[in-house]
């Protein structure tokens, strides 16, 4: 009985981390707000980013706001590969990333060991 009870243990634990890790996890698109001028949005930085996937403007200059509240090493930066942004992120403090609005499309973003993933969408 005992061995029973530590494999169906065993199964629920690898199927857990096989989610984890590897299942699409679906989050609300979060709108910037948007001014005359330019869009800002913010991202909690909390084992994983919240929101996950954010929506932009074209042409409107934008800057996303994140603070980490993680003390991970794994989130302590955001890499932007498209925009060839690699930004260290201080824990407990604002960090400003000014995104390129130039031209549609959908652009990932990532913790600096590619674990944690996020989203623009600039439409």
């Amino acid at each position: 009985m005992d061995k029973v009870l530590v494999l169906i243990g065993g199964l629920a634990l690898i199927a857990f981390i096989s989610w984890w890790f590897f299942g699409k996890h679906q989050s609300a698109a979060v709108n910037a707000q948007v001014t005359e001028k330019q869009q800002r949005a913010r991202v909690s930085v909390d084992g994983g980013y919240t929101p996950s996937t954010l929506v932009l403007k074209k042409g409107i200059p934008a800057q996303v706001t994140f603070n980490r509240k993680d003390p991970s090493n794994c989130l302590e930066q955001v890499v932007f590969e498209d925009f060839g942004i690699n930004q260290f992120l201080p824990q407990g403090q604002d960090q400003i990333i000014d995104i390129d609005t130039s031209k549609a499309g959908e652009f990932n973003y990532a913790c600096g060991m590619n674990m944690f993933h996020g989203k623009v969408v600039v439409k």
